[in-house]
């Protein structure tokens, strides 16, 4: 299969605070340099590794530095990493927005792109004036441009406001007719960033599966940035990790995503009584375990099928309340859900002074192997919550156990039903 794009030791320098080196005699210098003698930016020699939680001691510094890999045509290329790891920039200087200080990017064919709502967008003109602005950009005629059209109006649902100046839309209806602009203009290659979290549910899911056909039935090349894992697993087949501007790893995307979340610290580093955040004035929570666990330790669950719920703690008044709980994959998607009262009128009373609360959670078949995070709610039946723990533990589920779960009745959640037996 042919190489649809090469990074060639490819870096982005930016120099902090002002513009220009700080000097003329500098400035006059690095014009001479590279002007000139055609020689590299001697500024470039002193530039520091981009980490933002340290203090450097130049104002220079590598947004990206010595970017080596190629992406082959018909890729789905997630693109992944912390905030400040280069991932927009990256993109950024693939789409030609900006020019790489060192290195060569090459690319065959015409990328489509869409980097922050409203890219290449003019506010003054309308949706249909941007639509044959943009594909005039990227060297399609008014002909081939107008054959489209109905097709990228429909997909955008902006028929309504098609011929209204675009500085009138909402930031999902801008980002809405931005994607089917650079994906409806068949380019070669398809550049999107995180941009599409501004979209809705419906219309995200509308997006992962055209940029599926893009590359599927089109053998079309994507990259895709975004902090959504379970986007990323579910559309890409390739990723590329960055740190600090650099590569850290590449590969196959389920490897890339599993390296990524291996060096993120972990966010459970105290005991679960401490990710307590209260709400409700007048009552304390002096304990809560889990499987009779209330350190900061995963909890694994082999061969059972329940969780065992315990809380404890005072009160100074009468509580109606209901227990929430929510398991989540280590990416954020809730994958199964309890709310108690509200489906099964299962409230809680709490008496004031000293109360507890026992509770045993079955665990459906559904549970795959793996970790998983867990928040735990105590709330007022439709109204508010008392206090809410999220991400108070990890339980790791090894998948051998015998659980009956049923969706909640009524749910429109998508999720799975958890159930309590006490």
């Amino acid at each position: 299969m042919s190489v649809a794009i090469q990074f060639d030791k490819v870096g982005k320098l930016y120099q902090l605070g002002v513009v220009g080196t700080g000097t003329l005699s500098h400035d006059l210098n690095r014009w001479w340099a590279t002007k000139i003698l055609r020689k590299e930016d001697p500024y470039l020699k002193i530039g520091e590794t981009n980490d933002r939680s340290k203090k450097g001691s130049s104002d220079f510094v590598w947004a990206l530095r010595d970017i080596t890999f190629d992406v082959e045509q018909g890729d789905v290329v997630g693109i992944i990493g912390k905030n400040g790891a280069g991932k927009s920039t990256l993109l950024k200087l693939l789409s030609r927005i900006t020019s790489p200080s060192t290195g060569v990017i090459r690319a065959r064919g015409r990328i489509g792109s869409l980097l922050e709502v409203g890219t290449g967008f003019h506010p003054e003109m309308t949706g249909r004036e941007n639509i044959y602005m943009n594909g005039s950009i990227m060297g399609m005629t008014r002909a081939e441009i107008t054959r489209k059209l109905d097709e990228i109006v429909d997909f955008a649902g902006v028929e309504r406001y098609l011929d209204t100046p675009v500085k009138r839309y909402s930031s999902g209806m801008t980002v809405r007719l931005g994607f089917a602009v650079a994906a409806f203009m068949e380019p070669e290659i398809l550049v999107v960033d995180e941009v599409l979290a501004v979209g809705d549910a419906e219309f995200q899911k509308k997006a992962i599966g055209k940029m599926k056909d893009v590359s599927q039935g089109g053998g079309r090349t994507v990259l895709f940035v975004s902090h959504n894992m379970a986007s990323v697993r579910n559309l890409c087949n390739k990723g590329v990790l960055l740190e600090n501007g650099q590569v850290s790893y590449i590969g196959m995307i389920e490897d890339v995503i599993d390296r990524y979340i291996s060096t993120t610290p972990n966010i459970i580093n105290k005991r679960i009584k401490d990710s307590i955040d209260f709400i409700e004035q007048g009552i304390k929570i002096e304990v809560i375990k889990v499987n009779n666990s209330e350190n900061n330790s995963t909890i694994i669950v082999s061969n059972q099928e329940y969780l065992d719920i315990y809380i404890s703690g005072f009160s100074d008044k009468q509580l109606i309340c209901e227990l929430k709980m929510f398991v989540k994959t280590i990416e954020g998607m809730v994958v199964a859900s309890l709310i108690e009262g509200r489906y099964r009128d299962k409230t809680i009373i709490i008496e004031p002074g000293f109360f507890e609360i026992k509770k045993r959670i079955k665990i459906p078949r559904f549970v795959s192997e793996g970790n998983y995070y867990m928040d735990l709610y105590m709330h007022r039946p439709l109204v508010k919550d008392y206090f809410r723990a999220q991400n108070c533990v990890m339980i790791h589920f090894d998948g051998n156990f015998e659980g009956m779960g049923r969706p909640l009745v009524g749910s429109k959640d998508g999720f799975l039903g958890l159930e309590t037996e006490s």
